[in-house]
């Protein structure tokens, strides 16, 4: 059996921990720079606030005080969420992180009877020690695990948790899912089956295997058999990247090389410490820069350049030092840019690195990647430990780095007008009682 745990409207309901004024209220979060909507409450959403709505389509709501609205505060949200998981792993033999609200369960050799109790007991437990409601979805295969995890949300009579244990069960529930809310199914295919009359998850299970898979291929089949309850998707490590880009709009724009070098800087150091946790390395370096688009009176210039490294590297010195290179060759005077970014690509398995015939330069790479390793530890990424989750954020919580660095300011030039307080991670952030 799994189950999957949803935290429920989760940066709302990180918002309301210690903001407990806000329960009831219609809430949104936004996006970085303020930019549009990507979290809403069950009272926004009553409203007619969708998903993605741009935020001044909206911002007169907030004026008239009918909205609350936070800017997304990914350092709070990553504490609450690291202790939510704790939570699940000492609950259950196995936990997978799927994201950073939602985790599956392994319940593997407990009777079906203990995995509702253990479920039933987690929902209350992390209510009160950590403050977010959550939703469980029980069920023999995980697309019906998530499937579940939808009633436990939707109707309070299940309270909190939902256990599909039955084929009556099982046929209920495919019946009342529309299929663009089966797991698996994307946009396109969803289209593609409603032209072919699929409407529900029960339509598509009623089809033959033959017609599902020449239609949807081996991963409509597989989402078929998980419907009916065989188990496809097993344990699902999460893939490693072909290429990781850190970039950022800047609230303001910039003409100084210096200030750009110090983005610039940030965001390499971002990258590589990505590689990292993912146990991989990078061939080559791409920095590149971006004027105003929507300034016609500027001058327009989106220039990249892109640095080959003699041998893949994940260290912060050498990914910064290439990204360094290459801003030096696309700079240049008189232009006003608002967006930056680097890419890293041409990824390796950093044990399948390959070196040169005499790399003079190969203790000076140890010593960099010993270094980098002791900066991941102080600075709490734990390298390769939480490679599952990818839950930490860039949050600008670093206390060292390279020196082209500005510690502690990642996220500095981001539009953040309304983000509370980082009242778990953050000692000048703390509550206050008066």
């Amino acid at each position: 059996m799994y189950a999957l745990v949803d935290c429920n409207n989760f940066f709302v309901s990180c918002e309301r921990v210690f903001q407990p004024w806000l329960e009831g209220r219609p809430v949104v979060v936004l996006s970085n720079n303020d930019g549009c909507v990507v979290a809403r409450s069950n009272e926004s959403k009553a409203m007619g606030i969708r998903m993605g709505t741009p935020f001044y389509q909206v911002k007169h709501l907030a004026d008239r005080g009918l909205i609350e609205v936070r800017s997304s505060n990914y350092m709070l949200y990553g504490d609450l969420s690291d202790r939510v998981m704790s939570i699940l792993a000492d609950a259950v033999p196995k936990i997978e992180i799927y994201s950073i609200d939602e985790a599956f369960l392994v319940m593997e050799g407990l009777d079906r009877e203990k995995v509702e109790e253990i479920c039933r007991e987690l929902v209350p437990k992390i209510r009160k020690w950590v403050g977010i409601p959550v939703s469980i979805g029980v069920a023999p295969t995980k697309t019906l695990a998530k499937i579940a995890s939808h009633f436990a949300k939707k109707f309070r009579g299940y309270r909190g948790v939902c256990v599909i244990d039955s084929d009556l069960k099982r046929q209920k529930a495919l019946e009342l899912t529309p299929i663009g809310e089966v797991w698996g199914v994307g946009r396109r295919n969803v289209v593609k089956m409603q032209d072919s009359g699929v409407r529900t998850a029960a339509d598509f299970v009623a089809r033959p295997e033959e017609w599902v898979d020449r239609h949807f291929a081996v991963p409509g089949v597989r989402t078929w058999k998980e419907l009916q309850g065989i188990v496809c998707v097993a344990e699902e490590l999460p893939e490693k990247r072909k290429s990781i880009c850190t970039s950022r709009s800047f609230a303001e724009m910039i003409e100084s090389e210096d200030e750009l070098a110090v983005k610039v800087a940030d965001f390499a150091a971002h990258c590589a410490r990505k590689l990292r946790e993912e146990g991989t390395a990078a061939g080559q370096v791409t920095v590149f820069l971006m004027t105003n688009r929507f300034r016609d009176d500027l001058e327009q210039y989106f220039p990249q350049a892109t640095v080959a490294l003699p041998v893949a590297a994940s260290s912060t010195q050498e990914i910064a030092s290439a990204a360094m290179k290459a801003l030096r060759t696309v700079y240049r005077e008189g232009y006003r840019y608002k967006k930056a970014g680097v890419i890293v690509d041409d990824i390796v398995d950093r044990d399948a690195v390959q070196g040169v015939i005499f790399d003079f330069d190969d203790e000076r790479r140890r010593k960099q990647d010993t270094l980098s390793a002791v900066m991941d530890a102080v600075n709490g990424s734990g390298g390769r430990c939480r490679p599952l989750s990818r839950r930490r954020h860039a949050s600008g919580n670093d206390v060292i780095g390279v020196a082209s660095q500005h510690l502690g300011h990642f996220a500095d030039g981001i539009r953040s007008e309304y983000r509370s307080r980082r009242y778990s991670t953050d000692f000048n952030e703390l509550m206050e009682v008066h």
